[in-house]
């Protein structure tokens, strides 16, 4: 082809030349747009961080209890979620309580949007309280006191609701997951289900390759960084280092992506942005006493699992202690409480599955395939779908019998047995696991072991040094004008600051951007320049992720091979040969609770009436499945709903189940073969009861296999054809009130 061709009006390069001036056009002013964000971001954090009590919660809320008024206090404070028009709630219901994590951010985020913890709740009918906190902590404030302050929440919250069908359950989002935690092995007794989303608890636990933010306090050295910097702060510690530590993860996204995503879309995602932003940009502090806590206890001493965290009393933190049903909610995307650090803690308590039945324990997890942190619990659709069922099923959990559970969830569709059964859009399922499955997941060899022990002694040291021979001189030197202003001159602060109205410059932005707004051209989307942009902005993505990767890498083999050296092990006294195991035994105080427990069931298995025969049959068939379909629970709940004889509270029934599935445990063949005597001999009664049972049982589907012969010999013991008493017959809701 010609020059002249080339240039004719509307060839080729006539048509290149008004692609890059429409590209060129589009950029300018997005260009400004995008500083113009930046300017309105930096005044949002002002004006944030401005207020007494700032938080990003999308609800109305009515201050219960303010923490600082307490005798002990604390800057924590109960409030009660006023639902929105619409919503109705049920007073009677089992109230929930969202404790929000207090990790550097505000509160807020547990109802940070309407597709939230609290607002899935609420639309489940339940009553929501919430326990957020404020940026400064009170003097003398410690994780313990804390821990007090929520107790006494909770009290009010049960006291508030006499009437509740089951205590409340508590939602502890990431930081406030192990606070949680901590509090329910204290007072099991104000608990009902707990969800943990997202909440790192065995804090040693990894898999070689992924996530090396397990070995940042080996490679810093340990704790002695955290003292010197809540020193720094005259006494406390200043939560951006806190938000540091999460963007330093994920440098791609902090550096480029998320500015970038704004950038491309300017006109439309500056208020999705903005209202994020409010969030991670609200730091708070924590006192020196808290963090120390947190980074000694938890991080790099990982007690919490170990049960070597004891309160001023001599009461010590022993996870095994807890009572109601733990839900543990992670995900493989998450790079700062990868699945292990969620689950293997029950590793640490629990030596199998038999075990974790012998303390009543039921454990519930889900892994989630993809989604990050913070997703876990920001995520609408996550809300949507997993805190959703939570939500709608929690009666369900409560009544599982003890052991140890994965959650999985299956859209409901137009082919979904007894979809009138299914609360939600999902059907939850609860199948039995074993500790082979989290083992599965991966976790720590004997030598990696030893490296984080090594790590802990080491930090142990440094700590002590630095407080000998350092701190007195920061103590000395450090006063609070001048914490003040290292807090305000922190680099995460200064990037909002920098751009708000506060710089003269920023008002020229402003008033371009109005003008702009009023003549905006976007780029066409089949503009070559703009796919340019795009591939430009992979490539500096994959150029951060390469880099981080690379760092990861680095900072795994220097941790593995400096605690990996036998010398340094045994120079800390650990032996380089030794197992080291954190899983505790049974102690002789429990042992003996059990084996009397035992032996009062033994003697009252041959005790009951048809309810007790009932559930006592539908766990024997139930336990050949190896899983609890929601279908199921509903159905059974419908049946104790319309049960005309004396209606069981939650907390009966719950105690019901769990009876007649450990006397299945201790003596199947003996509970089997006093089912009959529980039961009146008309015959009509014993069919109608079977029939019932067969509906709970096929309202999930077809009873096949091993579980369709358990029916059959369930109908033999009670002297009834397995044909008999079907739903095709008789109502199953209205043979439950015969039964």
């Amino acid at each position: 082809m010609s020059m002249e061709t080339q240039n004719l009006p509307g060839g080729p390069l006539s048509g290149l030349v008004a692609s890059a001036v429409e590209y060129l056009v589009d950029a300018g002013q997005r260009s400004v747009l995008f500083l113009d964000i930046m300017r309105r971001r930096g005044d949002q954090y002002r004006e944030h961080v401005a207020q007494t009590a700032p938080h990003v919660l999308q609800y109305a809320a009515e201050l219960i209890i303010d923490g600082r008024k307490l005798d002990e206090p604390v800057n924590y404070a109960l409030v009660r979620i006023i639902p929105p028009k619409g919503v109705e709630i049920d007073s009677e219901r089992r109230p929930f309580i969202v404790v929000d994590p207090r990790a550097g951010h505000g509160p807020g985020i547990g109802g940070f949007k309407a597709d939230s913890e609290i607002g899935v709740a609420m639309k489940a009918g339940h009553p929501c309280y919430f326990i957020g906190f404020l940026p400064e902590p009170m003097p003398g404030q410690t994780i313990e006191r804390i821990a007090r302050a929520e107790a006494l929440f909770i009290e009010k919250v049960i006291s508030l609701h006499p009437k509740a069908d089951g205590k409340p359950c508590v939602i502890g989002n990431c930081q406030a997951g192990w606070a949680v935690m901590i509090l329910a092995s204290l007072r099991p007794e104000l608990f009902g289900p707990i969800i943990i989303a997202g909440a790192p608890l065995a804090y040693w636990a990894g898999v070689h390759g992924k996530y090396p933010m397990r070995y940042s306090g080996g490679l810093l050295g340990g704790s002695w960084l955290t003292a010197l910097a809540s020193d720094l702060g005259a006494g406390k510690f200043d939560g951006a280092w806190l938000v540091q530590n999460f963007e330093n993860q994920n440098p791609s996204n902090t550096l480029w992506t998320k500015q970038y995503n704004v950038y491309s879309k300017v006109d439309t995602e500056a208020d999705r942005y903005l209202e994020f932003e409010r969030w991670w940009g609200g730091h708070v502090n924590l006192n020196a006493e808290e963090i120390q806590f947190i980074v000694d206890e938890l991080f790099i001493g990982n007690n919490l699992a170990a049960g070597k965290i004891e309160m001023s009393d001599g009461q010590k933190v022993d996870l095994r202690n807890i009572r109601s049903p733990i839900l543990v909610f992670c995900s493989e995307g998450d790079n700062v409480t990868p699945p292990q650090q969620a689950l293997d803690w029950i590793l640490d308590c629990y030596a199998d599955v038999d075990e974790i039945r012998a303390y009543g324990q039921t454990i519930v997890y889900t892994v989630h395939q993809s989604v990050g942190h913070l997703g876990i619990f920001v995520s609408g659709g996550v809300a949507k779908k997993e805190h959703a069922e939570f939500s709608e099923n929690i009666d369900l959990i409560d009544v599982l019998p003890p052991g140890l559970y994965e959650a999985t969830f299956e859209a409901k569709d137009e082919e979904t047995t007894s979809s009138d059964l299914v609360v939600g859009k999902w059907v939850m399922r609860c199948e039995a696991r074993t500790l082979d499955d989290i083992r599965a997941m991966g976790s720590n060899s004997p030598e990696d072991e030893r490296r984080f022990a090594a790590a802990k002694s080491v930090s142990e040291i440094n700590l002590a040094a630095y407080r000998k021979f350092v701190q007195p001189w920061i103590k000395k030197v450090v006063s609070p004008q001048l914490a003040e202003t290292m807090r305000n001159l922190h680099p995460l602060r200064l990037q909002y600051e920098a751009f708000s109205s506060q710089n003269p410059l920023m008002a020229t932005v402003k008033s371009a951007a109005e003008e702009i707004e009023d003549k905006r051209k976007p780029v066409s989307k089949d503009n070559p320049f703009l796919a340019f942009q795009e591939q430009m902005s992979k490539q500096i993505v994959h150029a951060l992720d390469s880099w981080r990767d690379a760092t990861e890498a680095l900072s795994e083999t220097v941790f593995l091979n400096l605690y990996g050296s036998p010398a340094l092990q045994a120079a800390l006294g650990i032996d380089p040969k030794s197992e080291l195991s954190r899983r505790r035994e049974m102690s002789a105080e429990h042992r003996a609770m059990l084996e009397a427990r035992i032996a009062k069931l033994r003697s009252r298995i041959g005790e009951g009436g048809p309810r007790e025969a009932a559930i006592r049959s539908l766990l024997y068939i139930g336990s050949a499945r190896g899983m609890v379909d929601e279908r199921s629970i509903e159905a059974l709940r419908r049946v104790r709903r319309d049960y005309a004889g004396p209606r069981l509270s939650l907390a009966e029934f719950k105690m019901l189940v769990r009876e007649q599935f450990f006397m299945l445990l201790l003596d199947q063949e003996g509970a089997l073969a006093a089912i009959p005597k529980l039961l009146p001999d008309d015959v009509n009664q014993r069919r109608t009861l079977f029939g019932s049972i067969r509906d709970v049982l096929s309202a999930s589907g077809a009873v096949l296999g091993e579980p369709a012969n358990r029916l059959q010999r369930i109908g033999a013991l009670l002297g009834v054809d397995a044909g008999e008493g079907s739903a095709n017959n008789v109502a199953p809701f209205d043979q439950a009130r015969a039964s």
